[in-house]
């Protein structure tokens, strides 16, 4: 509730009273006024608004076929870029061989040019051996000089032989020499080492036998002080054993004398406790005694207007005489019918009917006022149910058109459709999705594959999402469960959505065909253990740079 300074009231269900507001049949009859109002403008909006139910059904079908023909242009333009990347790849392709074949000519030609110079070589060669040829002695002589090198050669490549194998034998016994060295090395040391733990193990050993020599020493003189020690102890055990009987004998003669003590006081505090007891009780009868006397004074003084001493006046008794208690009894009971018959008056009775007459016109004008509140929520009640059944029905059908049609993208083909079940009441209503994937019969989404699921999904939050998109949407691993052909549909319905609305997708994937049509990149690299880097790549930019190259 809102409520001014001047006393003026809203209230959430548009009651409102002015601080100067006449009565509340004036409020009542203004708030009729405002309910016919309320009403004619309602039926007004109501027929505009089936005249742009009518407009929004045209634009909706004027949509889906913009839609399919942009699904079209899509699939065209996807079919020209894949062709365009064929080209380019074949492109490529022919460079490479292109690079291949001219390196391969330039290694021919070089390859030629040696054979050349080789071959301009070999036939220096073979001239200047002809002309030393011709210069040589006659054949006979170079033949038997021949042959004594032939010999000489041999005998040193026998001795060469015999000095490498005595060689090997030598290289041999001095590495097994060296291995002897290092083992015999080896086992001194670890003599060595154990000749250390034999002698540290004899000084243990040595001063341990002096200490068990000397506590041998001590114990073979142990017994003799033991015996000693026995008769003493023996000794002051009898002593201690007299005195605690001598003090046994004392502590039962005092706990006698102390029983004897104890039944005496007890007996002197019974005493005095019931003393006391006479005494409290007596001061306890004499004081209610004397309040009972002062109780009657006031009484005879109240009611009858006397003292006790007039009494005897008052009753018509002479001094002296006893009184008769059967008719004092009998007066007293008539005395008090009559009170009784007379009843009590109260002085107040009109002022209190008029009190509990304003009580009950109070709470009539308040159960008046509740019954109208009442009223008057569930009137409001019903608009907020009409209102939410239009707008759930509105924002259904929005949302039924835009997953039909991203169903199609997505799968290639198909139909699928949203449905209200289980009740009339949109607002009461479950949903379930009917979906045909292409080659299959519909079937609700439970029936589906893993794959077909997701991608199913994926058509539903993106249709709930086109109906209100935001300035930014973050997808975390949707593309997970798809396969290479639903990845680039998936893409390519990312691409779509980018261009129809101006919501920027932060994209998390593993995908690499994902991140291959992605605009920018980002991810963290560790280039030194323990230290992390954010790098990003701007895709585009890079295409630029590799075109312009």
């Amino acid at each position: 509730r809102l409520v001014s300074r001047e006393g003026d009231l809203w209230r959430w269900d548009g009651f409102s009273a002015a601080a100067e507001a006449p009565s509340a049949a004036a409020r009542r009859l203004a708030e009729k006024n405002r309910l016919g109002e309320v009403e004619a403008a309602a039926a007004a909006a109501r027929k505009s608004a089936e005249a742009r139910r009518g407009e929004a059904e045209a634009a909706q079908a004027a949509a889906r076929a913009a839609a399919t023909e942009e699904s079209a242009a899509l699939d065209a333009g996807r079919a020209a870029r894949r062709a365009l990347d064929e080209a380019r790849e074949r492109l490529a392709q022919a460079e490479r061989r292109e690079a291949e074949a001219a390196s391969r000519r330039s290694a021919l030609e070089e390859a030629a040019g040696r054979l050349a110079a080789s071959e301009t070589e070999s036939r220096e060669r073979a001239e200047a051996a002809a002309r030393e040829l011709a210069e040589l002695a006659p054949p006979p002589e170079l033949e038997t000089g021949l042959s004594a090198v032939r010999a000489r050669v041999a005998e040193r490549r026998a001795l060469a032989s015999e000095a490498r194998a005595a060689l090997q034998t030598l290289l041999r016994e001095a590495e097994m020499a060296q291995r002897r060295r290092a083992a015999i090395a080896a086992d001194v040391e670890r003599w060595s080492e154990r000749r250390a733990r034999a002698a540290a193990a004899a000084a243990e050993l040595a001063a341990r036998l002096d200490g068990l020599r000397g506590e041998h020493k001590t114990l073979a003189e142990a017994p003799d002080a033991f015996v000693h020690r026995r008769r003493g102890l023996a000794a002051q055990i009898e002593e201690a054993e007299k005195k605690r009987g001598a003090a046994a004998d004392r502590l039962a003669e005092g706990e006698t004398a102390q029983a004897e003590g104890d039944r005496r006081a007890r007996a002197a505090l019974e005493a005095l406790s019931a003393a006391r007891e006479a005494r409290a009780g007596s001061q306890a009868r004499a004081e209610a005694a004397a309040a009972r006397v002062a109780e009657i004074a006031r009484t005879i003084a109240d009611d009858l207007d006397t003292t006790p001493g007039g009494l005897m006046d008052l009753a018509g008794l002479k001094p002296g005489a006893a009184p008769d208690p059967a008719a004092s009894e009998a007066k007293l009971a008539a005395l008090k019918a009559d009170r009784e018959r007379l009843g009590a008056v109260n002085l107040r009775a009109e002022e209190e009917l008029a009190e509990i007459e304003g009580k009950r016109d109070a709470l009539v004008a308040e159960r008046d006022d509740l019954v109208e509140a009442i009223k008057r929520l569930r009137q409001a009640i019903a608009s907020l149910n009409r209102e939410g059944r239009e707008r759930l029905l509105a924002a259904f059908d929005v949302v039924n058109g835009h997953f039909q049609r991203l169903f199609t993208t997505l799968f290639g083909g198909g139909t699928a459709e949203l449905t209200l079940v289980d009740s009339d009441d949109p607002l009461e209503a479950g949903l379930e999705i009917l979906a045909r994937p292409p080659g299959k019969k519909p079937q609700t989404m439970t029936l589906l594959s893993g794959g077909e699921q997701a991608l199913t999904a994926t058509a539903l939050i993106f249709a709930v999402f086109l109906t209100n998109p935001s300035p930014i949407c973050v997808l975390d691993e949707v593309d997970a469960p798809l396969d290479d052909a639903n990845v680039e549909r998936y893409c390519d319905l990312l691409d779509d959505m980018v261009r129809r609305t101006e919501t920027r997708f932060v994209v998390i994937t593993h995908n690499p065909i994902t991140m291959a049509r992605m605009d920018r990149l980002f991810g963290v690299t560790m280039a030194e253990r323990g230290v992390s880097q954010l790098v990003s790549v701007d895709l585009q930019q890079a295409e630029r740079f590799l075109e312009a190259v």
